[in-house]
């Protein structure tokens, strides 16, 4: 079974780069993207064989995630039921008889930090949701979560120090989520792989450069570490400053 995420950085404009036809040449039974920049009915895609599920942002051309997939899900949640974190259109949560997939876009802490508490507080309220769904069924998360976890997660551990996404809060909160009891599945296979990215800033050539940051995830509840074939990521797909990462697991 193949899990696909991608942060898009804006579908309307991926699609002018051939988003249908990476789509269905990856042909996963769960695409999970995110930083959609979408409202309802502003796209129309033809992919055959999916159903297609949203989450919109309040504010126009923001935010926002989307799953299609394969599989009928028995029910489907938007968000995370706290108004504080419900505007923004960053969750969506698919049960299944097996596990849930969770499909996220991490607030970003912003420059100069200037987000942190709000983005702390997101962590808070996130982890303790990941918990009750893994009490109920293994979880499979996926998405953008705007952090670099470890020094090898990116090129440049040493200037970005503090900075939004390689903060020490926002890397402690991600390691108290797997302390909880999840797995990063890219990690956990290859621990020691340096140079594995999968967002780079439009500036100063850092793509063709490969300076870069591993910050978008797959994780799994512990107990279905043995379920996993394949964690990767697919840096030769352009389109967005992100590029996908998959997961394959056995089921």
């Amino acid at each position: 079974m193949r899990f696909i995420s991608w942060n898009v950085n804006g579908l309307r404009a991926v699609l002018k780069k051939g988003f249908e036809d990476i789509f269905l040449a990856l042909d996963a039974d769960f695409f999970c993207l995110q930083e959609t920049k979408l409202q309802e009915g502003q796209v129309s895609l033809d992919l055959p064989g999916y159903e297609s599920f949203w989450c919109y942002a309040d504010k126009k051309g923001y935010s926002g995630t989307a799953v299609f997939t394969k599989h009928t899900p028995i029910s489907v949640t938007r968000n995370l039921g706290i108004d504080e974190h419900d505007h923004e259109g960053r969750m969506l949560t698919l049960e299944y008889e097996d596990f849930y997939l969770v499909c996220v876009y991490t607030p970003n802490a912003q420059d100069g930090l200037r987000r942190i508490e709000y983005r702390l507080s997101w962590e808070d309220a996130f982890r303790s949701r990941l918990c009750e769904l893994d009490k109920v069924k293994p979880v499979i998360v996926c998405g953008d979560m705007n952090v670099a976890h470890e020094e090898i997660d990116l090129k440049n551990p040493a200037s970005n120090r503090g900075n939004p996404g390689f903060s020490d809060e926002e890397r402690s909160a991600f390691s108290e989520l797997l302390a909880s009891g999840f797995t990063d599945t890219f990690r956990s296979l290859y621990p020691d792989k340096r140079d594995a990215y999968s967002w780079w800033s439009y500036r100063a050539a850092a793509r063709q450069r490969n300076v870069g940051w591993r910050i978008d995830y797959f994780l799994v509840s512990d107990r279905l570490c043995g379920n996993i074939k394949d964690a990767y990521i697919l840096p030769e797909i352009t389109g967005s400053d992100h590029c996908p990462v998959g997961l394959d697991m056995l089921w």
